[in-house]
């Protein structure tokens, strides 16, 4: 599972991001969504990261955004979370998901910043950090 706020630009993003990595590499078992702590319900992924996605053969046209619930943190076995208070915040919401919640950059320490109503190069910015992340997270899954 991965989280961001609005789950209408970085998560989806990473969702595409990781599903394809693991394609890839052959690790095609394993299912990767997202959601949003205050998702944007129901709304398309921002016309910026769908741009972005395709240029990178990747189609996240179809995306909904839907709202992080307990159920889904329990049934995650992983979530990884875009910064550093989200994995708080699921946290203190629910105890019992300590311990599989880490940040998508939790290998370089780093947090991936919201690009949401932010010029294209945010949202350049916050997809090549997911794609140095995830690519840390596949070697590792």
């Amino acid at each position: 599972m991965i989280v961001c706020v609005g789950n209408i630009c970085r998560s989806p993003m990473a969702e595409a991001v990781l599903k394809h990595t693991l394609t890839t590499a052959g690790k095609t078992s394993r299912f990767v969504s997202s959601a949003g702590l205050g998702a944007l319900i129901d709304h398309e992924a921002d016309p910026v990261a769908c741009r972005l996605m395709v240029e990178k053969g990747l189609d996240i046209s179809a995306h909904r955004a839907r709202q992080l619930t307990d159920d889904m943190i329990h049934k995650a076995d992983l979530i990884l979370v875009m910064e550093a208070w989200q994995k708080s915040a699921i946290e203190a919401r629910t105890p019992s998901a300590k311990g599989k919640i880490f940040r998508l950059g939790e290998w370089e320490k780093i947090d991936i910043s919201d690009p949401y109503r932010k010029d294209s190069s945010e949202f350049i910015r916050s997809l090549a950090l997911i794609e140095q992340s995830v690519a840390q997270w596949a070697a590792k899954l």
